[in-house]
């Protein structure tokens, strides 16, 4: 009997069929598609066959939760824009300006520009966390680094930023009557002015399967996985029609920040996915969705799509997750986002071939890369909070708008 093929040959062969396709340039126009890579895992390969991954799927782009030098070293004259992470819990240190540079110097400056570091995510879903008190260092500790940055003269190079859960809108349907969580109001001005001043992007984690999982019966999966042939909504305020939830859900940000008077900063999508697999109560998570959720973010951004309120900016989106993490924590769906298992086989089939017509016979309009400013005729409604006890409150209001407007077309 041959012996089976061990975790290296495995990985080797798929690159190989994904070369192969890549030569087809089914994904070469996505240019704005990164990669969550996570570590979370005792399985997975080293970061060097990691690289020769990214660069067979023809991905240019990806982001790491920490600084882990051994990826930083891997990746070195490869030509990836690599976003790294600062953990939670050096936010307090890092407030101290002299703190900040030791790390940027360490941490940082020894690797680029040779690594093409192009963003610090300082912390990740700090607003919406358990441990309140990091609210107030994050500010601080972004305006730390990036003085720091501007010491060394990479401020130019590098932009900092954070990545945000949706729930730190209290509304977010329609999307027009985006607004921030009141107890976020003596916070988020100064982050949106550090941003502003500094042209980094709003970042947010958007994942249009919570809301399908907990109300399966009330949103459309069609409209949930961006399957473009579904009625979709339109957003009475604006008329702007939205075929897809995750859309909805940048816009609703959008809003939200023109609020606060701040309606040209760029949002773009840190986090966006679906699970192959889950537990009893997880409804939607399957393969098949999982499949046809990333297939659908492929396409849409091998045409370069904006969202309906700034349809010629093309919509930056990192898709979660690279690989399957069998060492996270949680529900059975946290350890099966990934598009790969950690020996470099498929967790399921993204159907890339289904993309060499789209690829070929689509020209994209969006060539601007600047957001459009927003000048808001609405001010949201506010809903009092009944039953979905367990949702996020973003989730919730969502679910509720959705439901009022799909009982006007019936």
């Amino acid at each position: 009997m041959a012996n089976p093929p061990t975790k290296t040959s495995s990985l080797h062969i798929l690159l190989g069929f994904f070369l192969a396709l890549s030569g087809l340039g089914l994904l070469q126009e996505a240019k704005s598609l990164g990669i969550n890579y996570g570590q979370v895992g005792n399985n997975l390969p080293p970061p060097e066959k990691v690289l020769e991954l990214l660069r067979s799927l023809k991905l240019s782009k990806a982001r790491i939760y920490d600084t882990n030098p051994e990826i930083l070293a891997a990746f070195a004259n490869s030509n990836v824009e690599l976003i790294v992470t600062v953990e939670n819990n050096l936010l307090a240190t890092l407030m101290d300006p002299n703190q900040a540079l030791q790390w940027v110097q360490t941490r940082i400056k020894p690797y680029f520009p040779a690594t093409k570091i192009t963003e610090i995510a300082v912390g990740n879903e700090v607003y919406t966390g358990d441990d309140t008190t990091l609210i107030s260092y994050l500010v601080p500790a972004m305006v730390s680094i990036h003085s720091a940055l501007s010491r060394l003269s990479l401020d130019q190079f590098i932009r900092v930023s954070t990545p945000n859960n949706l729930a730190v809108l209290q509304e977010s349907f329609p999307p027009s009557a985006g607004s921030f969580r009141p107890e976020l109001a003596a916070v988020m001005p100064q982050f949106l002015q550090f941003l502003a001043a500094t042209k980094a992007p709003f970042w947010i984690n958007a994942y249009p399967y919570f809301a399908y999982k907990d109300s399966p019966s009330k949103i459309p999966i069609d409209y949930a996985l961006l399957n473009p042939n579904n009625p979709g909504m339109v957003d009475p305020n604006t008329r702007l029609r939205y075929d897809n939830m995750l859309y909805a859900q940048v816009d609703a940000v959008a809003f939200a920040m023109a609020r606060l008077g701040f309606g040209g900063i760029e949002v773009r999508v840190s986090e966006t996915g679906w699970p192959s697999r889950g537990d009893v109560n997880e409804v939607g998570a399957t393969l098949q969705n999982a499949a046809m959720y990333n297939r659908n973010i492929l396409r849409r951004q091998v045409r370069g799509e904006g969202t309906p309120l700034r349809p010629n900016a093309r919509l930056e989106i990192y898709v979660f997750a690279l690989f399957n993490e069998d060492m996270k924590p949680g529900p059975t769906s946290e350890r099966n986002y990934g598009l790969f298992q950690p020996d470099g086989t498929m967790a399921y089939n993204l159907g890339l071939s289904a993309l060499s017509t789209t690829s070929s016979t689509s020209t994209s309009t969006s060539t601007s890369t600047s957001p459009a400013s927003i000048s808001l005729t609405s001010a949201a409604t506010k809903v009092k909070r009944r039953g979905y006890s367990s949702l996020p409150y973003s989730i919730f209001i969502y679910l509720l708008g959705f439901q009022v407007f799909m009982r006007r077309q019936c």
